[in-house]
């Protein structure tokens, strides 16, 4: 299968670097991989919104500019964070023009909210459902361009090198992608003038996390495996606020957007204990409060700390927050009287694939966007709501790359998957009993507080891990779940690996040997 752009992931930054380039090349062929359904993505859960500056009378993109660079903790590029700020207010209007819609204020204008970390209401939002919202509005765009293809329920294996060509050469090209049919089993290999990662997040790697069950770090451990630059893998960021039940999984995120509303965070005895670690209290960023809740719960050994909405106005709590006040009130929780039990969950990776100002990888006609992508953008933890901005921005920087740099690959002739050999996988059990083991060897040694002792503990137990999958791969027939239990031990491998070399404390990342 032969196409001129193919894109591997169908969340916000994937779909708009779709409908821009068949807007332009109607000519050319996109085509979109995606493991799950077309709208299944971590941005269909993503419910604060998109950081942007558009009241300049109390608010300015240098304001904006300080505040990313404070949460990064002196880590952030400050050209990259320079142009995706002051490029938000177009991208957002793009987005609008395709149909996304906004809540907007009693004057009419737009009704900016604000989270922790931002000194300014800057946060635009639909009600706490922002990332549904977008994605269905760019879906919408998708379907009515008739040279975008979607492929759902397709897995992308690996990336197409000269590793696979048996070539030897000085410089890595990418020729595109070798892709699981789930529904048929089939493995397609598809060819590419240029290949997207733009495949999420990694949050399935710590088993309680606030993202979809696709999120197994599949676009970062392909490029990985095929030799590219991948950096800051140790800042992986908590949420602070995700709902405590029982419930195994995806846990339901309580958007900062509430702390912004007013809400306190309290111990089971009602302390209010955030104006303990920070001026900003409720408002610090999304580091300190998770790792101050982590504190909290080491020295209570309680197993949550609480959400306390019961002083706020109730009425304008449903109208900001629909969805987050009918769950709530699903798990028995009436925020009007009940304090919410939250807990800290894996939420984003601040690092990836390294990517430049053009979304280049260090692999020839490789570009990556989105969660996947290491943009320098976020250093050290991300800013609350920069993440769909960065994507956008970064969709359109690719993009005006690839106009000016129009390529077209010589035709290869690209070896088939070759699966010789192999057998269809008798014993799931141990994909599902590697898969928990790993998820616990994360939370338990690789979680919000780290130390070279645990570090190294995981290091070993990792490499257990490492070879029973490993030889299962070479082994078996591949299957979705096997492929992304392998690419969950490479993620894993590359976030204590790069924990390890750290040795000083910034944002999300604190390791106890580094005080």
């Amino acid at each position: 299968m032969k196409t001129h752009l193919l894109i591997i992931g169908s969340g916000v930054a994937g779909l708009t670097l779709a409908v821009k380039y068949a807007e332009a090349f109607p000519k050319k062929n996109i085509t979109i991989v995606t493991k799950g359904d077309e709208d299944e993505s971590n941005t269909k859960y993503a419910q604060g919104g998109v950081a942007v500056v558009l009241d300049y009378k109390t608010d300015s993109f240098q304001k904006h500019i300080e505040d990313t660079l404070i949460a990064g903790d002196g880590l952030c590029n400050k050209a990259v964070v320079n142009m995706v700020i002051t490029e938000g207010p177009k991208r957002l209007k793009e987005l609008m023009v395709w149909g996304a819609q906004f809540d907007v204020n009693q004057t009419g204008k737009l009704d900016l909210g604000k989270e922790g970390g931002h000194s300014q209401n800057r946060v635009v939002h639909y009600k706490d459902i922002t990332g549904y919202e977008i994605e269905r509005a760019l879906l919408a765009r998708v379907h009515q361009l008739k040279n975008i293809s979607i492929l759902a329920y397709h897995f992308a294996i690996d990336l197409i090198t000269e590793h696979q060509l048996k070539l030897v050469s000085k410089n890595i090209n990418c020729f595109g992608a070798y892709v699981l049919h789930q529904k048929t089993g089939e493995i397609l290999t598809i060819q590419a003038d240029n290949t997207v990662l733009a495949s999420g997040g990694i949050g399935r790697l710590y088993g309680h996390t606030t993202n979809p069950t696709i999120a197994t770090g599949d676009g970062i451990a392909m490029a990985y495996r095929a030799k590219a630059r991948i950096k800051d893998m140790e800042f992986v960021q908590f949420h602070p606020t995700a709902l405590c039940t029982n419930r195994e999984g995806s846990a339901f995120l309580i958007s900062e957007a509430v702390r912004g509303f007013g809400a306190y965070l309290r111990t089971k005895d009602g302390n209010r204990f955030m104006p303990n670690y920070d001026v900003r209290a409720e408002l610090a960023s999304r580091d300190i409060v998770s790792q101050s809740i982590d504190t909290e719960l080491k020295k209570t050994r309680d197993s949550c700390v609480y959400l306390d909405c019961t002083h706020l106005n109730i009425e304008g709590f449903k109208h900001h927050f629909p969805n987050i006040y009918k769950t709530c009130l699903d798990n028995n929780i009436d925020i009007g009287k009940d304090w919410i039990p939250v807990v800290p969950a894996s939420h984003y990776v601040c690092g990836g694939i390294e990517v430049d100002v053009d979304g280049k990888t260090s692999i020839t006609n490789l570009f990556a966007c989105g969660e996947c992508s290491r943009t320098g953008l976020h250093g050290a933890n991300r800013l609350a709501s920069n993440s769909l901005l960065e994507a956008l921005v970064y969709a359109h920087s690719i993009f005006e790359y690839l106009c000016k740099n129009l390529v077209s690959v010589k035709e290869q002739m690209l070896p088939f998957w070759d699966d010789k050999g192999t057998s269809i996988p008798k014993e799931h059990i141990l994909i599902i009993h590697n898969l928990k083991k790993l998820q616990t060897l994360m939370r338990d040694y690789v979680g919000i507080v780290r130390s070279d002792n645990q570090l190294l503990k995981a290091t070993k137990q990792l490499d257990i891990i490492h070879k029973e999958v490993e030889e299962l791969y070479k082994t078996s027939k591949v299957t979705t779940t096997l492929c992304e239990l392998r690419n969950m031990v490479n993620v894993a491998h590359l976030i204590i690996g790069q924990s390890l070399k750290r040795k000083q404390n910034k944002g999300g990342f604190f390791n106890v040997n580094n005080i």
